[in-house]
């Protein structure tokens, strides 16, 4: 058997600025890519077609590419990936295994098993920081407590940011550490158990010009003034280093953007329990309404409320919805019809090009007044005044509910001031 190192891809899909993958190359033994189609994860998805997994395999199929220049492939598995590297041990010298970090609740109990199984064979499993800029303890506050407010992190962050050096790190061709093989196979979507999607991915683009002028478009969802950038970074196809070079100096608001990011990914880490109940668990307390045919209004577009309506349509249309549009069909759910957050995160997870567990929570539970830093409970969104404010040419609404000034759109769900008083009363006599 020849010795390898391996190197497991996950949420770092590129040969450019990664740093297990560096690390992992400057070894003495030939670096072995692996990535696993982790199938405790596939088996939760639905959608058969789903865009995400497209995604991905498009991204395997650019890295064999990639790595057929320096003579190498990527293994590709499907299976568990305890199962996984049980196989690899009976088929490889394995001498190490690098990968970059992953903080959220389920891939840290993966990397736990996989590290001890590992171990138990006197192999090292290293794993390193790539995916942010910095994580868990890295930002505390005097007293030496994770942050729970955004606005002292990100002043935080920034400070910590300037007295540190942001290096990008590349790969040396001349120094081929790659393990040389003929290709592997890349299984097809079918062997996955998915089909092609139907939906189109945005390509990895860093607009400069839209980064500069970030602060005065990003709240119009009829106008191009949002990066995109979000499945790429939620597979790390781009460099959060790269990126963060690239925005500084550009605009702040786009930045901050980037560190609500890291925030939430801070709270995940710090308080996992958050997945499923309030960051305040006085919030666990409010008695939900979860109206299901409700439910079904709003995940259809159809609650009589253009603004949300169009999200919604666009999020089903696209896997894609405008941020500001996010925060209002969110707090539409949560507050107008008092339906669980939970209900409308899982409904985002399924559907989101670029959903990322800690953001997607975060930014559920901001809307709800549940969270961290969160919107007040008695701070309720007028879906009317929003669209006045935000849409006021309704260019967005007539895309996507083009219907919505006839006879044939639905009257409203529910009144907007009895909505506001009853979610108000409800939070109230709840905490």
């Amino acid at each position: 058997m020849e010795k390898v190192t391996v190197f497991w891809f996950r949420r770092d899909l590129r040969l450019e600025d990664n740093y297990g993958l560096y690390y992992a190359y400057t070894q003495e033994v030939n670096v072995l890519p692996l990535f696993i189609f982790d199938t405790e994860i596939l088996e939760k998805l639905e959608d058969k077609q789903d865009a995400r997994v497209t995604f991905i395999h498009e991204q395997l199929q650019r890295l064999q590419r990639e790595l057929a220049a320096f003579g190498s492939s990527l293994l590709v598995k499907i299976g568990s990936p305890l199962s996984v590297y049980q196989s690899l041990l009976g088929e490889y010298d394995i001498q190490c295994v690098y990968t970059n970090r992953d903080y959220e609740p389920y891939a840290r109990e993966r990397d736990k098993a996989v590290s001890n199984l590992l171990k138990a064979k006197g192999i090292s499993f290293l794993d390193f920081k790539d995916q942010v800029i910095f994580e868990k303890d890295e930002i505390l506050t005097d007293s030496g407590q994770h942050y729970k407010v955004f606005t002292p992190y990100s002043r935080s962050w920034k400070q910590r940011l300037q007295a540190t050096k942001l290096s990008q790190v590349q790969l040396d061709p001349k120094r081929n550490s790659f393990f040389h093989t003929q290709p592997f196979p890349l299984p097809s979507l079918d062997e996955i158990g998915f089909q092609e999607a139907t939906i189109s991915i945005p390509p990895l683009e860093i607009n400069r010009p839209l980064i500069q002028h970030y602060d005065e478009t990003r709240n119009f969802p009829a106008k191009p003034g949002t990066s995109r950038l979000g499945i790429h970074l939620r597979f790390g196809t781009i460099s959060i280093r790269k990126l963060v070079s690239e925005a500084m100096p550009l605009n702040e608001t786009f930045l901050n953007e980037l560190i609500w990011r890291e925030f939430y990914m801070m709270i995940l880490y710090h308080a996992p329990q958050v997945v499923n109940q309030a960051f305040k668990p006085a919030y666990d307390h409010i008695p939900w309404r979860n109206n299901e045919e409700e439910f079904q209004a709003w995940c259809t577009g159809n609650t009589g409320y253009p603004i949300v309506d169009a999200g919604m349509r666009e999020l089903n249309a696209t896997g894609y919805m405008h941020n500001r549009v996010r925060m209002i069909t969110a707090s539409f759910l949560t507050k107008h019809l008092l339906i669980d957050w939970r209900w409308g995160e899982a409904y985002f997870a399924k559907k989101l090009l670029d959903f990322e567990l800690a953001s997607n929570n975060g930014g559920w539970q901001w809307a709800a007044g549940t969270g961290t830093d969160a919107q007040p409970y008695f701070r309720v969104f007028n879906p009317t005044s929003q669209q006045e404010k935000f849409d006021k040419d309704r260019k967005y609404i007539q895309k996507w509910v083009p219907e919505w000034n006839s006879p044939n759109y639905p009257k409203p769900i529910v009144d907007h001031k009895f909505a506001r008083e009853r979610a108000l009363e409800t939070y109230k006599a709840a905490l």
